[in-house]
């Protein structure tokens, strides 16, 4: 698969990831500048969801075999989390359907931009699982929100949130797991308060202040339809974007909405992804439900970004 190529080439880029960055680098808003293919390609876009959606009752494997059947790529769990890794790997091996990845289950409660010291270290033991966990399901990421600007101003906080991902750093690069940032209404990376069409600047460069290969984007598409246009973000960032979130959001009402409903231009989206070269997982991400409900979901997937 192509996200395994992926992995294998950013591989021998792996020394770069213990590197810390200067004061200047880590506070620029200037983005590099990354060049994008000269034409488009539609590339193959896998579909999944977030495990704790599936809201039929059962076993993992149960609840896995329910996936597989409807026909879903694969699937993201939660780490840390009560789940056994080896009733996960026994699911996943009899039904033939990846665990691309993990979500760090506690990044909006143990935030790497809190002023506590004891709670930002808990933060990066929590990131650590969540890595070791992707990779022991035979993922290869793990997504974190950075933080909360409630937390202080950009030039006090953003010292605190580096650290604690400069540190995991090594161990995600030994393993070969991405961090990938996402892009959530946390008041970072976008003015909260300002109106729509405004850029990824800042989100890219945050992710340029690493240095690293092992970091990247976890582009939601619904997140930012409030403050972006998705296809323009999504030119922007280029090949930072290693995974995607799904969910619909309706600028008149200001709130989310299904998959394919809402004001997101769904062709666009999909034709700036055909033009930055994108393959990988797209996964939904919305309220849970029943076999006929994650169905539809899967379907909406299918409808909005085709392969």
């Amino acid at each position: 698969m192509a996200v395994l190529n992926r992995r294998t080439f950013l591989s021998t880029s792996a020394i770069a990831a213990t590197s810390l960055v200067t004061t200047r680098h880590l506070f620029s808003t200037q983005p590099t500048t990354l060049n994008a293919p000269t034409q488009s390609r539609r590339f193959p876009i896998y579909k999944s969801l977030k495990f704790p959606m599936v809201g039929e009752p059962g076993t993992v494997l149960q609840r896995f075999q329910l996936l597989a059947e409807l026909g879903f790529d694969g699937v993201e769990i939660d780490s840390p989390d009560q789940l056994s890794v080896a009733e996960l790997l026994e699911a996943s091996s009899q039904t033939g359907l990846p665990i691309h990845g993990c979500v760090d289950s506690t990044h909006w409660k143990m935030r790497a931009s809190d002023p506590d010291p004891a709670t930002r270290e808990k933060c990066l033991e929590d990131l650590l699982t969540a890595i070791q966990t992707s990779n022991a399901v035979g993922g290869s990421s793990v997504l974190f929100v950075p933080g909360h600007a409630k937390d202080g101003d950009w030039e006090t906080i953003a010292p605190r949130i580096h650290e604690v991902i400069s540190n995991a750093l090594p161990t995600a690069a030994k393993l070969g797991i991405h961090i990938l940032i996402e892009n959530v209404w946390n008041q970072l990376f976008y003015d909260h308060t300002s109106p729509p069409e405004q850029s990824a600047e800042r989100y890219a460069a945050f992710i340029d202040s690493f240095h690293s290969p092992w970091v990247g984007a976890y582009f939601d598409i619904g997140n930012h339809h409030k403050y972006a246009q998705p296809q323009e973000w999504i030119r922007q960032l280029g090949s930072r974007i290693v995974k995607l979130d799904v969910k619909g959001f309706d600028r008149a009402t200001g709130k989310f909405s299904p998959i394919t409903l809402g004001t997101i231009n769904w062709p666009a989206v999909r034709d700036a992804l055909d033009e930055i070269g994108f393959t990988g997982w797209c996964t939904a991400e919305l309220g849970g439900g029943n076999k006929d409900y994650l169905a539809g979901i899967l379907n909406d997937l299918h409808t909005v970004l085709p392969n």
